[in-house]
C-alpha cells in the first residue's frame, strides 16, 4: 500500500515532557536525555523524504460499520475509543487513521458486538488503544462497564497508553479507582523505550497503577538512536523488573510513512535480542520477544521464519490461515504483500530497515 497523502503529522508535546526537554537542555549532563526525547518527539526534515514502500496503516483489519474497531486475531478485538495524543511520538503506526471520538451508543454497540452469541464464544480480550484511553477516562469507565454488563465472555480489558510518560500528572485519584473497580481484568500496556522516560514523576505514576492490583507489561519499539544498543535495552529490562513490570515485545520499528531513519535492520534486531536472551546480563524474565508487526499482524522471527530476501523485503512464513481471518473478519482482504499457501497459511514479505 502507498504512503497515505493526508498530510503532515503534527509535531505535539505535553507542558509535562516540554519541561522535561527544557530541563534536560539546560542541563550539561543531560545530553543523551535531550536526545532521547527529541528523537522520539521533534519533527525531523528526513519525515518528507517517503519512500514507495512506505505505508500509512501497518495493516487492514476494520470491522464493517463498526467505527474504530479492528480484528484480525481470533480471542482478541481493538477498539479505539479516541485517536488524540497526549504527545506524537513520531514513529507511531496510527499517524495516519482519521481522527475519531466515539460515541458513548458506539461504544455499547461495540459491547454488545462482543457478546453477542456468535462471538461469546471466542473473544475473551479487549485491547483498548487510540490514540490513547487515559484521556477519555469517562469512554473508558463507560467502556468497561458495558462490557461488563454486555460481555462477560471478554475476560480481559488491555490499555495501551504512553499517558504515564507523557503527562503522569493524569494518573489521578479518578484514573487509579478506575484500574482498582476493575482490577480483575484490567491490564495497562506501557511504551517503555529507554529508561531515560523514568523521570521520578513517571516512577511515582507507575506504583500508583500498580497498588490499584491493575497488570502492567511493557512493549519496546527498536529506534535507531534511540535504544539500539544492549547497554540501554539492558538497563530498561532491570528497570521494568524492579518496577514488577512485564517486559513483553521488543518491536522492530514498521515501515511508516517518512519515518525510515527511525528503523533498524531486522538484523540488528535479532542480534540485541539475542544478547539479551544469551547473554546473563538479566533474569529470563525480564528479556522481551523480538517481534515484526507485519501486514498481516505479529510475527516472532523464531528458527524457519525467515525464508528468504528480495533486495530490501524479507519474506516470512507465518501461522496465519486465510480461512480463519475471513471467518473471524468477512471485510478482510488479503493485503498485497502476503500470498496464501495450499494449505491456507500466508506468507508475508517485510521490509527490512537500515542501520547507520
Amino acid at each position: 500500500m502507498a504512503a497515505s497523502t493526508q498530510g503532515v503529522f503534527a509535531e505535539k508535546l505535553s507542558p509535562y515532557l516540554l519541561r522535561k526537554l527544557d530541563d534536560a537542555r539546560r542541563s550539561s549532563r543531560d545530553a543523551r536525555t535531550v536526545e532521547v526525547l527529541e528523537r522520539q518527539y521533534l519533527r525531523d526534515p528526513r519525515e518528507d523524504q517517503i519512500a514507495a514502500t512506505d505505508v500509512s496503516r501497518h495493516y487492514e483489519a476494520s470491522l464493517a460499520g463498526i467505527p474504530g474497531v479492528e480484528r484480525i486475531y481470533r480471542s482478541t478485538i481493538l477498539i479505539e475509543p479516541t485517536t488524540t495524543c497526549a504527545a506524537h511520538c513520531r514513529w507511531c503506526l496510527r499517524a495516519q487513521y482519521e481522527p475519531l471520538q466515539m460515541s458513548a451508543s458506539q461504544i455499547e454497540d461495540f459491547a454488545r458486538y462482543c457478546g453477542s452469541p456468535e462471538r461469546a464464544g471466542e473473544l475473551s480480550e479487549v485491547l483498548v488503544t487510540g490514540g490513547d484511553p487515559l484521556l477519555v477516562p469517562a469512554k473508558l469507565q463507560s467502556l468497561f462497564e458495558k462490557l461488563e454488563q454486555h460481555a462477560p465472555n471478554i475476560l480481559t480489558y488491555r490499555v495501551g497508553t504512553r499517558v504515564p510518560l507523557q503527562a503522569p500528572e493524569r494518573i489521578d485519584d479518578h484514573m487509579l479507582g478506575i484500574f482498582q473497580r476493575f482490577a480483575g481484568a484490567a491490564e495497562i500496556a506501557l511504551h517503555l523505550n529507554h529508561p531515560l522516560e523514568l523521570f521520578p514523576e513517571v516512577v511515582q505514576a507507575l506504583r500508583r497503577i500498580r497498588r490499584t492490583g491493575a497488570r502492567m507489561y511493557n512493549h519496546t519499539v527498536l529506534l535507531r538512536g534511540v535504544n539500539d544498543n544492549a547497554p540501554d535495552l539492558i538497563e530498561l529490562c532491570e528497570q521494568l523488573r524492579s518496577l514488577g513490570i512485564e517486559n513483553h515485545y521488543l518491536f522492530h520499528c514498521i515501515p511508516m510513512a517518512g519515518m525510515s531513519h527511525h528503523r533498524t535492520s531486522v538484523d540488528r534486531g535479532l542480534a540485541l535480542a539475542r544478547e539479551l536472551a544469551n547473554s546473563g546480563s538479566i533474569s529470563g524474565r525480564s528479556r522481551p520477544v523480538f517481534a515484526l508487526l507485519t501486514a498481516v499482524g505479529k510475527v516472532v522471527p523464531y528458527e524457519g521464519t525467515i525464508l528468504g530476501r528480495e533486495g530490501s523485503r524479507i519474506l516470512l512464513q507465518t501461522e496465519f490461515n486465510i480461512a480463519e481471518r475471513l471467518r473471524i473478519n468477512p471485510t478482510w482482504r488479503l493485503p498485497s504483500a502476503a500470498v496464501a499457501k495450499d494449505d491456507g497459511r500466508l506468507l508475508v514479505w517485510y521490509e527490512d530497515g537500515a542501520d547507520e
